[in-house]
């Protein structure tokens, strides 16, 4: 075991040589392989549908667990398959975006096509043991947000990414059906105000996903993968995410206006000065053609990318620390 691995694994996506991959834990292999750090992501939206469902006095842990292990590990093969597939069509040759900011177990001659499937094969079983065991207890609806699931983890790399459908993937996913319909299987009852909460985290996410296909805008272009931001063009994608990171605060004040949320959760303007000070900055200009002196040379060529996911963190943090807190006051003290 090499826990030092894992931790690392879980915080960055680490560079790494063939013969430092030779002498990993299969565990370690997995976190880097699956990309594992970005995982939180998905880990969050699960805790928001938990803590909603424990603010209606309807939170059963079990059912939590395993919607959380049935999406993080849905997640993780949506990662593999997305480096199979590109593999596979020779989109992260020639020293490609995806190539540059982390280990392609393929590319990078780390792995077989055999045994990257088998790890694909095996985390897509665990997800959906644990959607089966959730449909047995939820039902029919259940079984329509697994399928719903199953269909974005296949199709996401192809078709959905090439047709400018990846970015509004994200948006659904991370939110209406991660958050929307965890709700549902932990409590058994959907909500529209429910999905409308889903909303300013999932923004978040997608506003992650828009930050990388806007860093390979040129590299996407060339090889006619056609993401929303090729479609759009490049300053208007960027000015496209700012509007999203600004909706999430709104989206915020407008629950607490309504009363869905309590003024507990305008916690989350503690993330605002994060975002006037460097994101806000970052997007108005364009990419830097070759990296500033002061940046990071691990972090490049993540620019965008990376800033959108620090926000996102740090909204997301703040976020779930007032659902918790709101909701601990509910059940406890009100």
């Amino acid at each position: 075991m090499n826990i030092s691995m894992w931790q690392k694994a879980l915080q960055v996506i680490p560079r790494i040589s063939k013969e430092e991959w030779d002498q990993l834990d299969m565990i370690s292999k997995w976190l880097i392989s699956t990309r594992a750090a970005v995982l939180i992501m998905t880990f969050i939206s699960a805790a928001i549908a938990g803590i909603l469902a424990y603010q209606q006095d309807s939170f059963n842990f079990f059912l939590w667990l395993l919607l959380t292990i049935g999406l993080i590990f849905a997640h993780a093969t949506n990662n593999l398959i997305n480096d199979y597939t590109d593999y596979i069509k020779g989109v992260d040759q020639d020293n490609y975006y995806r190539a540059q900011y982390g280990p392609q177990p393929l590319e990078h001659g780390l792995m077989s096509k055999k045994q990257l499937l088998t790890y694909a094969a095996v985390s897509g079983f665990i997800a959906l043991i644990a959607g089966a065991i959730l449909i047995y207890y939820r039902g029919s609806m259940a079984m329509i947000l697994l399928g719903l699931g199953m269909f974005f983890v296949l199709f996401y790399t192809y078709p959905l990414k090439y047709i400018a459908l990846g970015e509004i993937s994200v948006l659904i996913v991370w939110g209406p059906l991660m958050i929307g319909g965890g709700y549902y299987v932990i409590t058994g009852f959907w909500d529209w105000t429910v999905v409308l909460a889903s909303l300013p985290y999932a923004l978040g996410v997608t506003t992650v996903i828009f930050g990388k296909h806007i860093d390979k805008y040129e590299d996407d272009k060339a090889k006619r993968i056609h993401t929303l931001p090729v479609i759009l063009g490049e300053k208007t994608s960027r000015y496209m995410v700012i509007a999203m990171t600004v909706s999430q605060y709104l989206l915020v004040l407008y629950l607490v206006i309504i009363q869905f949320f309590t003024p507990l959760l305008l916690i989350v303007l503690l993330a605002l000065p994060m975002f006037l000070k460097y994101f806000l900055p970052m997007f108005r200009k364009p990419k830097p053609s070759e990296r500033p002196e002061e940046y990071p040379q691990d972090a490049w060529p993540l620019w965008f990318v990376g800033a959108a996911f620090i926000h996102n963190r740090r909204f997301g943090l703040f976020f779930l620390s007032g659902l918790l807190v709101d909701a601990l006051i509910k059940n406890y003290i009100l």
